[in-house]
């Protein structure tokens, strides 16, 4: 009788936690103005061509994505068709609905209601790609109806997914979703474009945006579409010169090297030009600006640094802030371009006999693929297909040789030897409570403590010592009291 009557008690104490949290919440968290970059989930390692032990210091490959984390997903299913996520403050349309032109999806939007608001938007390409895992298993290739076995770059807990209809002409990568940038120049022959996320295949694309073809055979792309509503200051950078050639974002709390692998003459032919494994080592191994904690950075955090404003054809530069320097390439037509930069993120392959052989890049020049016009004609030409500001994937090693007319299917050019811009975590000292990793005690952290007395989340040893808050080797209600007296002052 009496260990039910404490069950009873404890779980009269979590509801009053929760509660209080609540309240916290209303009155002193809301949504942060800074760019928190949620991890990849990426938590295996890879060589260049399959899944490893994760290496340890000094060894080749070490310096991947699975070895460093961040910010963990942190959504809640707020049962009304909507999910907000912890982490940026924005709210999400749950379910995709049914595929759309990007027009169709414009009118779509203007009377558009979900639980009781009307103010929903399409998100930026970066508040879209703030949905990406990559545990996720990219199908290309792949050409059968089973999906079963595959896994989506979204967290399907929270939002439904399907791949494209097979049944209806459709490719199994076809799960695109448009986002609301528009990009600046044109891709292909003068297509006006919109970028969106495939969550099928882990990639960012520029798509048409109005129909192409020849007269009577006009092909117009539909894609999924997941309003958002909410902060709207998700993807501001706010970046200092620190005149030391290093430039801090103080939105992510990142610092990166101001110039590239180019400016440093990085590679055996000191052109900054290097294979992914020869990117983790260089990185790992740089000593820049007094500082030796040099990474490769994950694909969310480079790409939060692309300037969706800025193209080669439109401001004659590099997709990214003039503040930082940009090494210039000749690319594979001869002109001149600007850079693909390798991130620390495996492209995992469905292809068990080659799972771990690309890894992912953000293209900040022009993302080039060879079209062959027409097709079956045997003559191709070299277009901007995708749009800077892509992030594609290559090969981590290899021959770009032998790949003369690039990959997939709209050629997508094949360099394997791509350029290195590092990143650095702007250390603080540890807070006590600071489950999150985001240098603050706040109701986020509350929420993932109740989640972990739940059993609804997992914490690594670092986080349970930083969330036992009274040092009773246990994380419970009496922690979560403590930690908002703190938060309130109290």
């Amino acid at each position: 009788m009496m260990k039910n009557n404490n069950f009873k008690k404890m779980k009269r104490i979590l509801n009053l936690a929760l509660m209080i949290i609540v309240f916290v919440g209303v009155i002193s968290a809301q949504p942060e103005s800074t760019t928190k970059i949620i991890d990849t989930m990426q938590i295996s390692c890879y060589d260049d061509n399959e899944e490893i032990s994760c290496p340890e210091l000094n060894e080749a490959y070490f310096g991947q994505d699975a070895q460093y984390s961040g910010s963990q997903f942190s959504y809640i299913d707020n049962g009304d068709g909507t999910v907000t996520d912890i982490n940026t403050g924005l709210m999400w349309q749950q379910d995709h609905g049914t595929k759309m032109t990007y027009d169709d999806a414009v009118i779509f939007l203007e009377s558009y209601e979900l639980a009781d608001y009307d103010d929903w938007r399409f998100p930026t390409i970066k508040e879209l790609y703030s949905l990406i895992t990559f545990n996720g298993v990219d199908p290309s290739g792949y050409d059968l109806d089973d999906t079963s076995f595959l896994t989506p770059f979204i967290d399907t807990l929270y939002f439904p997914f399907e791949y494209g209809d097979t049944d209806n002409d459709e490719r199994v990568i076809d799960a695109q979703y448009w986002s609301g940038t528009e990009y600046v120049s044109e891709t292909m022959n003068g297509d006006d474009t919109v970028f969106g996320v495939n969550f099928a295949d882990g990639r960012i694309k520029g798509y048409p945006a109005e129909p192409i073809g020849p007269p009577g055979m006009e092909f117009s792309m539909t894609s999924f579409v997941k309003f958002v509503r909410g902060t709207t200051d998700y993807d501001t950078n706010e970046f200092i010169d620190n005149e030391d050639d290093t430039i801090t974002d103080q939105s992510t709390d990142l610092m990166w090297m101001a110039g590239d692998s180019g400016h440093m003459n990085a590679g055996a032919d000191e052109n900054g030009e290097l294979n992914w494994e020869q990117a983790l080592q260089w990185a790992e191994n740089l000593e820049h600006a007094g500082y030796s904690d040099w990474r490769l950075p994950n694909a969310k955090e480079l790409q939060s640094i692309v300037d969706y404003t800025r193209s080669p054809a439109t401001s004659g530069s590099a997709a990214i802030n003039p503040v930082y320097e940009v090494s210039e390439i000749t690319d594979e037509g001869g002109e001149t371009n600007y850079p693909f930069y390798w991130t620390s993120t495996t492209h995992k392959s469905w292809n068990s006999e080659h799972e771990g052989a690309s890894a992912v890049y953000v293209a900040f020049g022009d993302a080039l693929g060879f079209m062959e016009m027409p097709p079956f004609s045997g003559n191709y030409q070299l277009l901007d297909v995708h749009g800077a500001g892509s992030q594609r994937s290559d090969p981590k090693s290899g021959n770009p040789e032998d790949y003369p007319y690039g990959h997939g299917p709209q050629g997508d050019v094949i360099r394997i030897y791509n350029y290195v811009r590092c990143v650095r975590d702007i250390t603080e000292p540890q807070i006590n409570g600071d489950v999150n990793g985001d240098n603050s005690l706040d109701v986020l952290d509350l929420v993932q403590l109740v989640g972990f007395i739940l059993g609804e989340i997992e914490f690594t040893l670092d986080q349970q010592n930083l969330g036992d808050a009274n040092s009773d080797t246990v994380i419970d209600v009496l922690d979560i009291v403590i930690f908002v007296n703190l938060i309130l002052g109290a």
